[in-house]
């Protein structure tokens, strides 16, 4: 019993090196970063390999591959091992409350509206709170601009921050009736693939991927958009002005669909879901305003209009 107990906690660790290796690119590398050899980092990850009875890496002379169970597993053990440390900070500073700056970059089109709900609650919550309210939709350099944390709307590349999922935003192909020429409403992508287009270069520019929402068939395929933007709300205003058939998420277009203004083209296909993330750098501690601030958009972010829970 006690030799388990010990193995249960020796996993988090064992977790930690693997993250570490994956991050630094090279056992050796993971090694000198941990202060540790390459021989007690390669049996660290043999332990793990064996614990969870798949193989996690794939190595040769010159090269370090995540096999698929590796690649899942990081995933997995970032989520954990972020997990850990928020109750370890939760923990320490159960009484602290939180006050003083917190500086949050967030979207800019869910930053103006969707977002400042839970905002204000977390204010309210705080009276000893200050936030400085960032819009823009790239990724920030954390250290560099003395970020607190993230909203990150689409997948997170950097492995290097810790990405909360908090949900989903649903998105809906769309033009004004003007685009269609008097046709019947369009329910197939060959049908949409003749159309004009415009592109949120954000997350699409020259290719349209659609999956039905029956069968999960999917369908792709080419366009030369006549306007790319890399702003939600331009995009909206271009396709309700006619200029052409857009992908855009489907909260901001509520008013314009009950209208009539814009009319939903090949409502059985739908683009890929846009994932939300809560991103921060990694810590031993997180101080009780940060802390807070997680608890408050965890809680409230899958209740928001237009974000569907995970």
């Amino acid at each position: 019993m006690k030799a388990d107990a010990v193995a249960g906690a020796d996993r988090l660790a064992l977790m930690e090196t693997f993250v570490r290796i994956v991050e630094a690119g090279s056992l050796s590398a993971a090694a000198e970063q941990l202060g540790s050899t390459q021989p007690t980092v390669s049996r660290r990850l043999q332990a793990l390999e064996r614990s969870l009875g798949v193989r996690l890496l794939q190595r040769s002379t010159h090269a370090m591959k995540l096999t698929d169970d590796g690649a899942r597993c990081y995933e997995r053990a970032k989520e954990l091992i972020a997990g850990w440390q928020s109750f370890e900070s939760e923990m320490r500073g159960a009484g602290d409350e939180p006050a003083g700056l917190l500086r949050v970059v967030a979207p800019h089109a869910l930053g103006q509206q969707q977002l400042i709900g839970p905002l204000a609650d977390y204010l309210r919550r705080s009276p000893r709170m200050r936030v400085e309210w960032l819009l823009h939709d790239r990724t920030p350099d954390f250290i560099a601009e003395g970020i607190d944390c993230a909203i990150q709307v689409g997948e997170v590349r950097d492995p290097s921050v810790v990405a909360l999922r908090l949900g989903e935003i649903p998105r809906i192909v769309v033009a004004a009736p003007e685009v269609l020429g008097g046709a019947s409403l369009p329910t197939q992508p060959a049908e949409l693939a003749r159309l004009p287009w415009l592109a949120l270069r954000t997350f699409y520019r020259d290719e349209v991927v659609l999956t039905h929402a029956d069968t999960g068939e999917t369908a792709r395929f080419s366009i030369q958009p006549r306007l790319s933007t890399d702003d939600l709300y331009a995009l909206r205003s271009a396709v309700v002005m006619g200029v052409g058939a857009g992908i855009a998420s489907s909260w901001v277009l509520t008013e314009e669909l009950a209208t009539g203004r814009l009319l939903h083209l090949a409502p059985r296909w739908r683009a890929a879901p846009l994932p939300v993330y809560l991103v921060y750098p990694p810590a031993r501690f997180y101080p009780a305003r940060l802390r807070r601030f997680i608890e408050t958009m965890r809680v409230a972010l899958p209740q928001v209009e237009g974000v569907k829970p995970r």
